[in-house]
């Protein structure tokens, strides 16, 4: 189980690259370190499982969460191109993917993020990151958060399953957001949406979530 991982929240021109390059060392380069000293024994012995905690920001786009969601993506992507092979030899593959989990790791972020000095980018993003971005995202966690139990449940259902499953979603909120990028191949209709939500109706969504 490859379950190691950082976040990272904010305005990109207030972000270091060396910051990026340590989150990608952490929750790309941390799973493939692991999948190359697991997987040749796996293929010798036609047989395992490799399960990987990714996330529903590895099938969509967050707003401010651009290196964390490159960082899923690119989980997601390693795994899809992988696990067609790994089949030939009886491994599989599985993909968990939570959304939002109320944990210290969350917490601890937006505490951070709270502290953040934006001074680096316009006023104009500052403010729809501290008083959008960061008042909705409280929001968020507190109606639609899952516990660590939760996703350990789930994870456990995909290890025992007689034929685990590629990908595993854990929240069923989040199944209408990621389907939108597969409703209209040419991105209007989800970035529509999402602008909407973010700079249109984002009085409605927290009153909606609490």
């Amino acid at each position: 189980v490859s379950n190691a991982g950082v976040g990272m929240a904010g305005p990109l021109e207030c972000q270091s690259l060396a910051a990026m390059q340590s989150l990608m060392d952490t929750n790309f380069f941390g799973l493939v370190r692991l999948v190359k000293e697991v997987l040749p024994d796996m293929k010798r012995r036609r047989g395992g499982h490799i399960v990987v905690i990714s996330s529903i920001m590895g099938l969509q786009g967050i707003v401010f969460n651009d290196i964390y969601a490159a960082s899923k993506f690119a989980v997601e992507g390693f795994c899809e191109s992988l696990v067609v092979q790994a089949l030939r030899f009886n491994v599989a593959i599985s993909l968990v993917e939570p959304g939002p989990v109320t944990t210290d790791f969350e917490s601890k972020l937006y505490e951070e993020a709270e502290r953040a000095d934006y001074s680096r980018t316009d006023p104009e993003t500052a403010n729809i990151f501290t008083n959008l971005y960061l008042r909705n995202s409280k929001d968020v966690f507190a109606s639609l958060g899952q516990t660590p139990e939760d996703i350990a449940e789930h994870t456990l259902r995909v290890i025992e399953a007689a034929r685990p499953p590629f990908r595993h979603q854990t929240n069923a909120a989040y199944t209408p957001m990621a389907a939108l990028k597969h409703a209209d191949p040419s991105g209007a209709l989800m970035t529509d949406a999402f602008y909407k939500l973010v700079f249109k109706y984002d009085a409605v969504l927290r009153l909606s979530l609490r």
